[in-house]
């Protein structure tokens, strides 16, 4: 077994762990999950695992190794670490309600599907430094996206409350303790501005690598169509919620939109050609 999968396994085990701790007061009828201390210390230790994962198995002496599993992968990590950093300054710890099962879902995929391939021109700094930017725009927006998923949830609980239920079950219980829809949304546009400007950095980036490498402007294969519509999307809400005040229901699907758009240039077209289809070459 190598160490990438062991540190996989290491990063999913204390999610897990992470995770039945901050569900199980709400099963008792809490009000509010809190981290302690210790398990604040925990999460931040996992998330270190899981980045020594990803770096033992995407940095490899032949060049840069990916693959669909380990660019979901790699998103949700950099999620976690913004998020992170972000709960220095406000509590927000009912979010990891749904970013800690993420968390292991992603980490166990990378384990059951290691399938990638070594990138072309691995050894350029220009195409290092691209990917690098493009992973910190996939993880920002998967965490946005993640959270516009939560806020359709609370909206539609908010619209549709199960209260009159004498149980209304402990999916619901978990809505009630989540922080109010403004300060989510607050949150969720600025997700979305910091992973549009880290996309903007990513096409620029991408330009840069295509003129380095082939003398193209841009390179008109999936990957790019899918990240420019990408990037229009999300360009369109931040705009529409300057010129128009934008929010609620049309944010959320401009947000899933934008993110769905972003999944297929990457993550979508890999899982087909890996798993699906077995093949296993990057273009």
């Amino acid at each position: 077994m190598s160490a990438s999968i062991v540190f996989h396994l290491l990063a999913a085990l204390a999610y897990i762990v992470l995770t039945i701790m901050l569900w199980r007061p709400i099963t008792q009828g809490s009000q509010q999950p809190v981290l302690s201390g210790p398990s604040r210390i925990a999460l931040l230790a996992a998330i270190v695992v899981h980045g020594a994962g990803l770096l033992l198995t995407i940095i490899l002496p032949q060049g840069l190794h990916l693959g669909w599993a380990l660019a979901l992968s790699a998103a949700i990590w950099l999620g976690m670490v913004v998020f992170w950093f972000e709960s220095l300054f406000l509590r927000l710890d009912s979010l990891l309600l749904i970013l800690l099962p993420a968390s292991t879902l992603v980490s166990l995929a990378a384990v059951l599907f290691p399938q990638g391939a070594i990138v072309h021109h691995g050894d350029s700094e220009w195409l290092r430094a691209h990917l690098l930017v493009a992973m910190a725009a996939y993880g920002l927006i998967t965490v946005a996206a993640l959270h516009a998923i939560l806020m359709t949830a609370l909206d539609r609980q908010l619209h549709h409350p199960a209260q009159q239920e004498e149980d209304p079950g402990i999916f619901y219980r978990a809505l009630d303790v989540m922080p109010p829809l403004l300060v989510q949304e607050e949150l969720l546009f600025r997700l979305v501005r910091i992973g549009f400007a880290v996309l903007t950095l990513t096409v620029l980036s991408g330009i840069a690598v295509s003129l380095h490498i082939d003398g193209r402007f841009l390179p008109l294969d999936h990957k790019t169509v899918f990240t420019l519509l990408s990037w229009f999307t999300l360009g369109a809400l931040l705009l529409g919620r300057r010129m128009r005040g934008w929010r609620g229901k049309v944010a959320l699907r401009w947000t899933l939109v934008g993110f769905a758009f972003l999944l297929l240039s990457y993550s979508g077209t890999r899982f087909v050609l890996d798993v699906i289809l077995q093949r296993g070459t990057i273009g």
